[in-house]
């Protein structure tokens, strides 16, 4: 306990995250006086949902962009009865296994992938919050890309890549998982909560070069690397990016995390699902790579929030109003509501 506690302390990755961000709240300050309103991000993203910083339905979102980009994804209300939700996915013709997490969430948590109907009883018993059901892309990469693309501009940019390697092992014929995640300090902060959701299987052993995936999406908290891959970023893969974008209503700023099969392939718009649209809240991820400092992580984040105060101030000109200071509170009351369902999962 005491190693995990040392590797995290001396690694800001693992910070939390009111801890990195305090500096940056002297740059949100000195925004939100020149904009009269500390919810400027409202009108950044104006057909989001206070503009997808928080409270945001990822199924409004997933309503935004069109069908052919994202898997099928349908929508539980808490307390929907198990029954029902298994009829809904019938009738939907969703296989196992399946993607289970919460419409408003946060960080990742509570996002499980679902292999049958014992474990689908399970999360909805547990479950206190909506939901939604997708369906599982089986592509092998993940990326994060930061789109930024102001309203009096016809194209938009890529602020950002991150690349992220999933939480994984190769057996050695000898040793058991847990044995195997005890040897990479990454993957031994992960092994109280594989522990809940694994249980006894973290003792088998598997077979020598066996490769196996232990958190199959690219979730920082749940252990995957994150790799700044801003080489990544082409001519190509930015009108990609950019013809997905626009047809994306009101989207003007945030993180598209996608799956994709080979780069070339994204290049060309090929083979390829976008997991989630993120908007005002989304942070430029390829901070989080290992080998970045905190000084270069406040450099980055006070970019893009540089990038979103422009933008709202632009939409707020044609006609996109910021939230009023009671709404804000609010929404920011029933978001931390959220946080604690979600956190407590």
């Amino acid at each position: 306990m005491m190693r995990s506690f040392i590797y995290k302390a001396t690694h800001w990755e693992y910070w939390p995250y009111q801890i990195i961000y305090i500096p940056i709240a002297f740059q949100w300050l000195y925004y939100s006086l020149r904009s009269g309103s500390l919810f400027f991000f409202n009108a950044s993203n104006p057909s989001f949902k206070n503009g997808g910083f928080f409270m945001e339905s990822k199924k409004e979102i997933y309503n935004l962009i069109p069908q052919k980009h994202y898997p099928k994804t349908i929508l539980i209300k808490e307390n929907t009865a198990i029954h029902i939700v298994q009829k809904e996915i019938k009738q939907n013709q969703f296989s196992y296994p399946i993607i289970a997490k919460p419409d408003i969430g946060l960080r990742g948590n509570a996002v499980k992938k679902i292999h049958n109907e014992q474990e689908l009883e399970k999360y909805i018993q547990k479950s206190n919050f909506d939901y939604l059901i997708q369906e599982f892309i089986p592509l092998k990469n993940e990326i994060g890309i930061f789109y930024v693309r102001f309203p009096n501009q016809e194209n938009g940019k890529i602020t950002g890549i991150v690349k992220k390697e999933f939480l994984t092992i190769t057996g050695d014929g000898n040793s058991t998982i847990i044995k195997l995640l005890n040897q990479n300090p990454r993957y031994k902060l992960q092994i109280k909560a594989l522990t809940a959701e694994l249980g006894n299987k973290l003792f088998e052993i598997p077979e020598k070069g066996k490769i196996l995936n232990l958190v199959p999406y690219g979730n920082h908290a749940r252990g995957a690397k994150f790799i700044d891959a801003d080489s990544m970023k082409t001519e190509k893969l930015e009108i990609v990016i950019n013809n997905i974008c626009k047809q994306i209503s009101g989207f003007h700023y945030g993180r598209i995390d996608l799956m994709y099969n080979t780069i070339q392939e994204l290049e060309e718009g090929k083979n390829y699902s976008i997991i989630e649209v993120n908007g005002a809240a989304s942070e430029p991820t390829h901070i989080y790579d290992p080998k970045h400092s905190i000084f270069f992580a406040w450099k980055e984040i006070a970019r893009h929030i540089h990038y979103m105060y422009k933008i709202s101030l632009q939409n707020k000109k044609k006609g996109t109003s910021y939230l009023d200071f009671k709404d804000g509170v609010l929404q920011l009351k029933l978001q931390l509501q959220q946080n604690n369902k979600i956190t407590n999962f």
